[in-house]
């Protein structure tokens, strides 16, 4: 797993080499992490600066609302954005944090109208990246049972 996390488009026969095992047995485990669910999706992770997205805000909102109806229209709302890359519902004082990329400060006030229109917010506070000081798709593995 952590060879993949490293590179997804290992075929099976260079992680055999790595790891000392032929190919067969290795495509076999992989299988066997995508059945099980473990591998969800191999995907090529693309250079932000490299499609015009200079732009890393964090979004906190808060809402008054918490029903099931405007947790639903929440959740449509931010799938039909491609700018939120991420969406968490957090503890504490902030209901709900979004990562979102954008190509300027422009374009994120341009985002940020279509946000407070689609859905009813209380409170919208946005954090900008100034320095992206780590990066990492990969999981602390330590704690993967065997």
């Amino acid at each position: 797993m952590r060879l993949l996390q490293d590179d997804g488009g290992l075929s099976a026969r260079e992680l055999g080499d790595t790891i000392g095992l032929t190919a067969t047995p290795v495509w076999r485990r992989v299988r066997a992490l995508e059945d099980a669910g473990v591998i969800t999706k191999r995907v090529a992770l693309v250079d932000p600066r490299a499609v015009n997205l200079d732009v890393t805000a964090l979004v906190n909102i808060r809402t008054n609302n918490h029903g099931p109806a405007w947790i639903a229209d929440f959740q449509r709302a931010i799938g039909s954005f491609p700018e939120i890359i991420e969406a968490y519902r957090t503890s504490g004082d902030i209901d709900y944090t979004l990562k979102v990329m954008v190509p300027s400060i422009t374009a994120y006030d341009v985002f940020y109208k279509r946000l407070i229109a689609a859905v009813e917010l209380y409170d919208v506070r946005t954090i900008f990246v100034m320095e992206e000081m780590k990066r990492t798709t990969a999981l602390p593995l330590d704690h993967a049972l065997d």
